[in-house]
């Protein structure tokens, strides 16, 4: 195993169970394996719907969330739309399985305090009539829908397309040592059970940003994944199958590379970059730290390849810390410079 990790980090990995398997297979391992429990949640993730409008539609999908018998956090297993490719499209959907459908974040974060996501399809709904009022209709292909007392549409609870049980992406709590043994716990059992590499898979790092809640420092990381964004990717193997990946928008990157950015008072620099469109789905995610919650104020490195090696993964969040030690003490790897190796 690579060097033991000297930060606070989260991670996540994009997988896909075989075909007849689901989330919920793996998520029942893990509990099994650690003498623990688990339960069906709600995950929240934003979808694009068909047509030129490309109207975005707020859902809630089924996840599971694992408890140790201390009942501390083991890990999520929950859907990801990104991964589309390996499914078939035309498979029956599963019984039990659906998805809420909103039109506003607001009130997908609304019925998911409000829900029970243990609750059949027919049922989820129900709690929505004390918030909303209205009733609750059947539709065609069962579909239920909440419409409110003038009789517009609330929310839609749906069966869960064919194969979307399958995308299985694990989320672990934040991770302050032991993180290899961690790890192995997770995909050791993903393994046993042939769990898939996703086409359009990937590994995500979370490093805990609190160091980085200064102007100065964040705009040396800024500058740093600009410059070398290309060499990055070499080194890390980026999928290019991969969605939500790229440079940094433009407007933004002129913003944090302004000379003056780097004397700004943090919350005028935090604020500063959101006007300016820094956007979650880019090769280093820094809109946690920018958003200020302090439950996720993190640095998300986003361009490595997926893998259930966790050795592997332990060899890029070494790399990645190093990188961000260096920028914390003033060193900065130029363009021309080579990255050292993660063999």
């Amino acid at each position: 195993m690579p060097s033991p990790i000297g930060w606070r980090i989260g991670v996540e990995v994009e997988l896909l169970a075989p075909p007849g398997r689901s989330r919920r297979d793996l998520a029942q391992r893990l509990a099994e394996r650690c003498g623990g429990s688990l339960r069906r949640i709600f995950h929240p993730q934003a979808e694009h719907g068909p047509g030129p409008e490309r109207r975005v539609f707020e859902t809630l999908t089924l996840g599971f969330a694992i408890e140790d018998a201390a009942g501390h956090p083991v890990a999520r297993c929950v859907d990801d739309l990104t991964l589309q490719a390996d499914l078939e499209r035309r498979a029956a959907p599963r019984p039990g399985w659906y998805r809420i459908a909103v039109d506003d974040a607001r009130l997908a974060r609304l019925l998911a305090r409000h829900c029970d996501a243990e609750a059949p399809i027919g049922d989820v709904l129900a709690p929505g009539l004390d918030l909303f009022g209205g009733r609750l209709e059947e539709k065609p292909g069962g579909i239920h829908r909440l419409a409110d007392p003038a009789g517009a549409s609330v929310a839609l609870a749906a069966p869960l397309p064919g194969g979307r049980e399958r995308p299985c992406e694990i989320i672990t709590p934040p991770l302050e040592d032991n993180h290899a043994a961690a790890l192995s716990a997770l995909l050791e059992p993903a393994q046993a059970l042939g769990f898939l590499l996703p086409q359009e898979g990937a590994v995500h790092l979370h490093f805990d940003a609190a160091p980085f809640a200064d102007a100065a420092r964040l705009q040396a990381l800024i500058r740093l994944v600009a410059e070398r964004s290309a060499a990055l990717r070499a080194l890390c193997g980026t999928n290019p199958q991969c969605r939500r990946l790229g440079p940094y928008d433009e407007e933004m990157l002129e913003a944090a590379l302004d000379p003056g950015f780097a004397r700004l008072p943090w919350p005028e620099a935090a604020a500063r970059l959101l006007r300016a469109g820094a956007q979650k789905f880019c090769d280093v995610n820094i809109v946690n730290l920018l958003a200020g919650d302090a439950q996720k104020r993190t640095i998300e490195i986003r361009l490595l390849p997926p893998t259930l090696d966790a050795a592997r993964i332990l060899r890029w969040a070494g790399f990645f810390e190093e990188m961000l030690r260096g920028l914390l003490a003033g060193s900065h790897h130029g363009t021309e410079q080579p990255w050292p190796s993660m063999a």
